[in-house]
């Protein structure tokens, strides 16, 4: 072929589709050396920033950003648990149990939502030997208050004659927006949980109570639940408390058939069917429950959604949900009694209360079980005169009074 001065083509054989292809001229040597300098550097500073970012993770979810990194969970597209029920299937059980396997938090505090915290507090280890809590485990005592702790020092007083802090941890859900302000020696220190405004007779308490519970259930060393009043005192030392508790068999959850217009008479159609008029119970609000029902609690989604929607005052969720539904899926597990002693006597909506002028010697004997007429119950299946383990309610004008008595009397 006769032809000028520009290159020849040349067919390249290894072409998708065959067809002719030019080949460019060579780069200067020049352009080549600079691409064998720069590509190495421009892949050493990818890797090392990658490195860095890994680093940065690890750091984060390794617990370096202090104590509320315990609570800090991936973002989660989870439905409203109240709605819907979690489902374990779908996380990692190794992501699971990387919460799990981390100490308790110094501070209650953390930065999830409802949704977030009762679907972490509903999972439960199963494999053998994932969960390691020492026995007999602690008893995680959950305040739900309007604010101010006025018999606090009576009850740092309880806490701290334990000889240990591996038998309790304290919660406290209070109004929003106020903080409590407790000396780092104090139990009460950093143990305010994140709340929302509760109204009496409401199911915000019934809220309120599941927050506490599935707060305290982030740490696997707690075995019991007791829920308590700013009113509330104990009435015996806490060794004694905790092994009340932690040996029974049963958790103690008030539940009765009350045929009367406060108790059946509180029944509404929209529970059926998931609950009968002849399943219904009535008890007090102040429950104590083993860790296997706090768990079935937090994660109900069967039971507390019908609650929410069809038990309106004068119906009170927080004397029907508990005792209706554990008699219905546990019978057999609850005592059918409170430990929180609580005086009906005077009638009215609101038992009585007490103040300065009725904490005498003779009154707190009764109380503690001492002298007078003694409670007769049954425990693990036999009778005891131990019943009470708390009493309510105390006004703030009773705590001098209780300190100068509790050592003689309480024990503590």
């Amino acid at each position: 072929m006769k032809g000028g001065g520009g290159a020849a083509a040349v067919v390249d054989s290894s072409s998708k589709d065959g067809h002719a292809a030019a080949r460019a001229p060579a780069p200067p040597r020049s352009f080549v050396l600079l691409k064998l300098v720069v590509r190495p550097v421009l892949l050493f500073a990818v890797l090392a920033t990658c490195f860095l970012a890994a680093a940065l993770v690890l750091f984060v979810l390794g617990g370096g950003g202090g104590a509320v990194s315990y609570y800090r969970l991936p973002t989660l597209a989870v439905p409203d648990v109240l709605l819907a029920a979690p489902c374990a299937e779908k996380v990692k059980e190794a992501e699971v149990e990387r919460w799990w396997a981390r100490p308790a938090a110094r501070s209650a505090w953390h930065n999830m939502s409802d949704e977030e915290l009762l679907w972490a507090a509903s999972f439960e280890p199963r494999r053998p030997g994932a969960r390691r809590t020492p026995a007999p485990g602690k008893v995680a005592f959950l305040f739900l208050t309007r604010g101010p702790l006025p018999l606090a020092p009576l009850w740092e007083r309880f806490f701290n004659g334990s000889g240990g802090k591996e038998l309790f941890s304290v919660y406290m859900h209070t109004t929003p927006g106020f903080r409590l302000d407790f000396p780092p020696s104090s139990p009460f220190h950093r143990r305010q949980v994140p709340s929302k405004a509760t109204r009496w007779g409401e199911v915000s308490v019934v809220d309120a109570e599941l927050r506490l519970l599935a707060n305290a259930l982030l740490d696997l060393a707690n075995e019991r639940f007791v829920l308590l009043s700013e009113s509330c005192i104990p009435l015996h030392p806490l060794p004694d408390v905790h092994a009340y508790l932690t040996r029974s068999h049963h958790s103690f959850v008030q539940a009765f058939d009350d045929p009367s217009r406060l108790g059946r008479g509180r029944y509404r159609v929209g529970l059926a069917p998931v609950v009968s008029l002849r399943q219904w119970r009535k008890g007090a609000q102040w429950f104590e429950m083993d860790r296997r029902r706090a768990v079935f609690v937090v994660a109900d989604v069967r039971y507390y959604p019908r609650f929410r929607e069809a038990c309106l005052p004068p119906c009170y969720v927080d004397e029907h949900y508990l005792p209706t539904v554990l008699t219905i899926v546990a019978p057999g597990e609850i005592a059918n009694r409170s430990v929180t002693w609580v005086d009906w006597s005077r009638g009215g909506s609101h038992p009585a209360s007490f103040g300065v002028g009725d904490v005498g010697e003779e009154f707190l004997e009764r109380l503690a079980g001492k002298k007078g007429e003694k409670e007769s119950c049954i425990y693990n299946g036999q009778p005891t005169n131990l019943c009470s383990l708390f009493a309510r309610k105390f006004a703030p004008s009773a705590l001098q009074p209780l300190l100068q008595l509790s050592t003689k009397i309480l024990q503590y």
